[in-house]
């Protein structure tokens, strides 16, 4: 009776270890893994990745510029940073050291980022990111990059809550609802946003400032997109 009770103790204890295991991996799987610290002249995949995860933060009133995603880490990009930095009170000083890539990696989340899923951007047709301009897993990047965007602008309009009425749309769902055959939402590169309690005019204001190129009100939404950043977007600025 003892042998059994102390196998079932042993079964129990690995059972509760492997949970534990799976969770602990499960957690550093979501979190980059920074493993130096970056600064101005740095270059490489972990500049481009921290490119897209300041592009939101282009600059500090509306400007018609972007965070370049080159992985060479120059003046726009240290601007970018220290911005970040600022929103979250860290040490304003252009360098990503520990501090600041904790806090980048606070954002992060399995399903997109720490306050969009990916789902919020899905075809409403059913079809996911399927069926679109470009691959799904193209889309499912380029959404990535925008949600990191989002994040900027939902501080920058006071941690409200965002709803995305329109992420990705498929040809054939973008078709039925009257859109543009090169739509920017059928790259995953374009959303129509609302806010409750919170004017078209302000979300607007703050898609300028977080390096959107593509940006327009209709009703209680706001349209942005990142069409000059991409080779198949419309290569041009269009602010309404």
């Amino acid at each position: 009776m003892f042998k059994v009770y102390q196998k079932m103790l042993a079964f129990s204890f690995t059972l509760m270890l492997g949970m534990v295991l799976s969770l602990v991996t499960a957690e550093e799987a979501s979190a980059y893994n920074w493993t130096r610290t970056l600064s101005e002249g740095s270059s490489g995949s972990d500049v481009r990745e921290l490119q897209i995860r300041v592009a939101g933060w282009a600059a500090d009133s509306p400007q018609q510029t972007v965070v370049s995603v080159d992985g060479q880490f120059g003046a726009g990009t240290k601007a970018a940073v220290i911005r970040f930095q600022r929103a979250y009170g860290l040490t304003a000083d252009g360098v990503v050291g520990p501090q600041t890539q904790a806090k980048l990696n606070e954002l992060e989340s399995p399903n997109g980022t720490k306050h969009f899923s990916y789902s919020e951007f899905y075809s409403k047709d059913g079809s996911g990111f399927n069926g679109g301009n470009v691959s799904a897993a193209t889309v499912q990047e380029n959404v990535r990059r925008m949600m990191y965007k989002l994040e900027a602008i939902r501080v920058k309009i006071g941690n409200r809550p965002m709803n995305v009425n329109s992420g990705f749309r498929s040809i054939s769902h973008n078709r039925n609802v009257g859109g543009v055959s090169n739509s920017q939402h059928t790259y995953g590169i374009a959303a129509d946003i609302s806010v409750s309690g919170v004017s078209t005019t302000t979300v607007r204001n703050a898609a300028k400032s977080s390096g959107f190129s593509g940006i327009y009100s209709e009703g209680s939404f706001t349209h942005m997109d990142s069409r000059v950043e991409y080779p198949y977007g419309t290569q041009s600025w269009w602010w309404e």
